[in-house]
């Protein structure tokens, strides 16, 4: 599929994708490789946004501009916007909006954890139901280290099964829960709105989830570097998102290093050698199916727009080390 140079192009003219994941372990550029991305979308897309999911939120540094949960447009750009989510914060406040008197909280609140990460899975439905809102034609999460994000990845169908029993739950006693609310003297309609509200959740993730396992619709960008427990964890990602469903074809190899033909860097070669011996792993493993895509390791950090649209170049444009020798 490959050949012997790989672009991120296929992403750019895929025009029908609404969500985008970039992820792997940390370390591996991740905020560098999706707000790079972010700003090649946004010369062929009418509205992008760009989301971190990632509790360390490292799109304030890489931009030199400060975010938070509200979107806010990027310096320099018109159709390119960022924020930062903790999609791991309590459902708390989501149940004491639900509920004035405080008992029917308490109760859903004690239904609700008692469904293994539910709490993790009820925040990115809130988070979900959000971004739906909004009118951005492409959305791109810069996701958390690997295990995080598959679990991330993971929370609506954990959320589908945990609302499904609690609208059974609702069925079955919501009558005497009502009245059990009336005779303390609360208000047995903050019950049926709670159950509404949980109803109209689980719609918005049924139909979330549905998008992310259409390949039309959602990919995910698999970044790592040359070495043995990234390519690892590529690897053990790759097989997750096959069995959520989750397409994936690209896979971005960054920080790799290209000696100049007259350097004397004993070190430069021999981290060279090694990067050439799990790259060529990597095409053995992947090379068929996915879009290798090679990135080097520069001598200055790329912060700042400036530095991340010249940086964004190399997702698009064939790197070539040693130009004169193509």
């Amino acid at each position: 599929m490959t050949g012997a140079y790989a672009t991120l192009n296929n992403v750019l003219e895929q025009k029908s994708l609404k969500w985008i994941f970039c992820g792997g372990k940390g370390g591996v550029g991740k905020t560098t490789t999706s707000c790079s991305l972010a700003i090649q979308l946004a010369r062929v897309r009418e509205s992008v946004l760009l989301i971190s999911t990632d509790p360390a939120h490292n799109l304030s540094d890489a931009f030199g501009q400060k975010f938070s949960k509200d979107a806010t447009l990027v310096n320099g750009f018109t159709n390119l916007s960022a924020m930062e989510i903790d999609p791991t914060s309590s459902i708390q406040e989501m149940v004491e909006q639900s509920d004035s008197n405080g008992m029917m909280g308490s109760m859903m609140q004690d239904l609700a954890f008692a469904i293994p990460g539910v709490d993790e899975a009820m925040s990115f439905a809130e988070i979900m139901k959000h971004v739906k809102s909004m009118t951005y034609s492409v959305i791109i999460f810069d996701t958390a280290p690997t295990g995080h994000t598959l679990r991330f990845l993971s929370f609506p169908t954990v959320l589908e099964k945990a609302l499904g029993k609690l609208s059974v739950l609702g069925e079955r006693f919501g009558g005497m829960i009502g009245q059990m609310s009336s005779m303390m003297g609360g208000d047995a309609s903050s019950q049926e709105d709670m159950f509404a509200k949980l109803e109209s959740m689980r719609e918005v993730i049924t139909e979330v989830n549905g998008q992310f396992k259409d390949p039309e619709k959602t990919t995910f960008v698999c970044i790592c570097i040359s070495e043995f427990l990234s390519l690892y964890e590529t690897e053990r990602l790759i097989q997750e998102l096959t069995s959520y469903e989750i397409d994936t074809h690209n896979i971005v190899v960054n920080q790799l290093v290209w000696p100049a033909k007259d350097s004397n860097c004993t070190h430069c070669s021999v981290r060279q050698k090694m990067q050439q011996k799990y790259l060529a792993e990597a095409n053995e493993l992947y090379a068929d199916f996915f879009h290798i895509i090679k990135l080097p390791l520069l001598t200055e950090e790329v912060r700042g727009p400036e530095k991340l649209r010249e940086f964004s170049k190399m997702l698009v444009e064939e790197y070539v080390p040693y130009k004169d020798e193509k």
